[in-house]
């Protein structure tokens, strides 16, 4: 039984609502439907799954795009209606015949609802009934599938024994063949020597073809050869026995090695000598004062804004969906047709005039670093969205096909909220606390280094900052981050290695608090999406302290595994979350931005698979080299 059924405009006016059904529904499984799917370019999918609390509702869709509208209906998922497919298209077909966009309410649908609905009941029960009928009679006859298959393993084992006999006859018996072949094997080793002639053939024919030559030389020869090459599984079994005994191998080390010095470990904390604690520099040991000098490197291209214009000619494509690029079309058979079309219009799109177009959009975006699967997501929706459209004249199809696209990156890669940092972190002070920032990623991509990007960012808007190094399990981590700190003239909160990173975290912001800080910038230590322990440890990071904004830094260079990454990052800190409320991936951090070209690819496919937006890109080596993300340069960049 349906929960309801929707029909409404894409701007939102609701048109109509089945009021015999008039089931409240638990939550909002439309709102989240138009958020997470229609404007995410997720309309090619089958069905969306809509989760709450007491609430597990499935939502099925179709579009009447000449009209602009849309209809949608929600059932229990349990349920598993077989009709909704076909009621959706009866009432789609039936009340575009009497819209009129004038009209905002449509109270006479109710009896033409009633009776779509009765029809598609009765068609989904006789389709159960008739195959429920069909299995009947099968079982009457003593047809059984299973007892099908399980005759024909029968038979075929019977068959495969019968064959074996007969081979095993033929090649005489089969166990002096077996003792055969473990005597040559035993000689190939060097373990066994002689045994019957036909042992000694197999041994003969093994050293003629391995040396190329005939006797017993040879014989010998080949045999000292293999075992020379060959793996000594005698060998291996005695060193496991003497293991298992409790014999142990001694292994001495060179006379060069015997007088070399072993590195102590440091110590940290109050315990430390302050003259010894900074490792990075040789000046210390010396005692020599340091003065951190922040260097004036300029302003900070963040503050940049940056315009792109669309030129209609770089979006020129010809009838078969291939961009021109100023060259001419290299198929023009139907050039006829197509100039017949753009004039005289058609009355409405269907899918195969779209494939063709369709197609070369979906292998552009690939080229371009976008990951497959998402590049044909968003050609099923750009399909989904056009279908039924009626094409204006003097319009391509492949004109159409790419106004359409564009418009679905633009919805893609625009921020869905405002994350305004500098306005949060005024917010955050007002409330007598810092704004907290994490920092994490796969190993190497760069965490610290665009760490201080955006604490130089910080700094020129007149905003105290404080480091705090949560990097506690890669050795050096600590002195690079310090490095930063003295270059830019900031506090660092550090504790050293092998220690909680959430705990230390935990006292940075407490430090901060004291100290009036207003940013604190964590550095988590780099980890793989499928390293279980670090996983753990960084869900346990954000769950004990609770950030205002935790960032994923990724490289601009990894194309489909961005969507991989992403998805498992999100997916852990979901899973392992300690507490009810789970805090997922807030923004993405792109470095080695400048190093891609056109390929710009990974943005768009990490923004797809999280809905997070991307809100800083670095671009180079220095501080300043930290940009917002171009929206229309990257679509630019995509359609190009």
């Amino acid at each position: 039984m349906l929960e309801q059924l929707l029909i409404f405009t894409r701007g939102g006016l609701v048109l109509w609502t089945c009021r015999e059904l008039g089931n409240a529904l638990k939550g909002s499984p439309i709102d989240a439907l138009i958020r997470s799917c229609l404007l995410e370019e997720r309309a090619g999918d089958e069905a969306f799954q809509y989760d709450a609390p007491g609430a597990a509702y499935t939502l099925k869709w179709t579009f009447h795009n000449e009209c602009g509208l849309v209809f949608v209906a929600v059932y229990q998922r349990i349920l598993h209606l077989l009709y909704v497919d076909e009621l959706l298209n009866m009432v789609k077909r039936e009340f575009s015949g009497v819209y009129n966009p004038k009209r905002t309410s449509y109270y006479d649908f109710d009896d033409t609802f009633r009776q779509l609905s009765k029809a598609a009941e009765a068609r989904a029960d006789e389709f159960r009934r008739t195959k429920q009928a069909m299995l009947a009679d099968t079982r009457k006859k003593g047809i059984d599938p299973k007892s099908k298959s399980d005759k024909a393993q029968k038979k075929g084992s019977k068959s495969s024994k019968k064959t074996n006999g007969k081979e095993a006859g033929k090649d005489g018996d089969s166990d002096e063949d077996d003792e055969g072949n473990g005597n040559s094997v035993r000689s190939a080793n060097g373990k066994v020597g002689g045994g019957s002639s036909h042992d000694s053939g197999v041994t003969r024919k093994v050293s003629v073809e391995n040396n190329g030559g005939s006797g017993n030389s040879s014989d010998e020869a080949a045999g000292k050869k293999a075992s020379e090459i060959a793996f000594n599984v005698d060998k291996l079994q005695k060193l496991r026995k003497g293991a298992k005994k409790g014999s142990s191998v001694v292994v001495k080390a060179p006379k060069e090695e015997l007088g070399k010095k072993v590195k102590k470990n440091r110590v940290w904390g109050e315990a430390a000598p302050p003259s010894k604690l900074d490792f990075t520099d040789p000046s210390d040991e010396q005692g020599e004062a340091k003065v951190a000098i922040l260097e004036n490197r300029g302003k900070s291209l963040m503050d940049n804004e940056e315009e792109e214009k669309f030129s209609e000619s770089e979006f020129e494509e010809d009838a078969d969906g291939e961009g021109n690029n100023g060259k001419p079309a290299a198929k023009k058979m139907g050039w006829f047709s197509s100039i017949f079309q753009s004039v005289a219009g058609k009355s409405a799109l269907e899918k195969t005039d779209l494939e063709p177009s369709l197609k070369a959009l979906k292998e552009r975006l690939m080229t371009k670093n976008v990951a497959e699967e998402i590049a044909e997501k968003l050609c099923e929706s750009v399909a989904v969205s056009l279908i039924g459209k009626k094409l204006g004249s003097f319009t391509r199809v492949a004109s159409t096909v790419q106004a359409a696209m564009e418009d679905a990156l633009l919805r893609i890669l625009t921020p869905k909220r405002s994350i305004d940092i500098l306005r949060d972190v005024q917010s955050a002070k007002e409330q007598g606390r810092p704004y907290v920032i994490v920092f994490v990623g796969v190993n190497g991509v760069g965490k610290s280094t665009n760490l201080a990007k955006v604490a130089y960012w910080l700094l020129q808007h007149e905003v105290s900052v404080m480091m705090a190094a949560c990097d506690t399990f890669r050795s050096g981590a600590v002195e690079q981050l310090r490095t930063h700190a003295r270059r830019l003239q900031i506090p660092i909160f550090e504790r050293g290695y092998e220690k909680d990173p959430a705990i230390v975290a935990k006292e940075a912001i407490r430090e901060a608090m004291q100290t009036k800080q207003d940013v604190v910038l964590v550095d988590t230590a780099g980890r793989m999406q499928d390293n279980e322990p670090l996983m753990r440890a960084l869900s346990k990071l954000i769950n004990l302290n609770k950030p205002d904004l935790v960032l994923f830094v990724g490289e601009a260079l990894v194309g489909n595994d961005a969507v991989d990454q992403l998805t498992k990052f999100n997916q852990k800190l979901a899973d392992l979350s300690a507490t009810g409320s789970q805090q997922l991936i807030d923004g993405i951090l792109l470095t080695k931005f400048d190093t891609i070209d056109d390929k710009v690819g990974a943005a768009l496919s990490m923004v797809y698979i999280s809905g997070a937006p991307v809100m800083f890109v670095g671009c180079g080596q220095t501080y300043t080299d930290l940009k917002k993300l171009n929206v229309k340069s990257i679509i630019k960049s995509l359609l190009k």
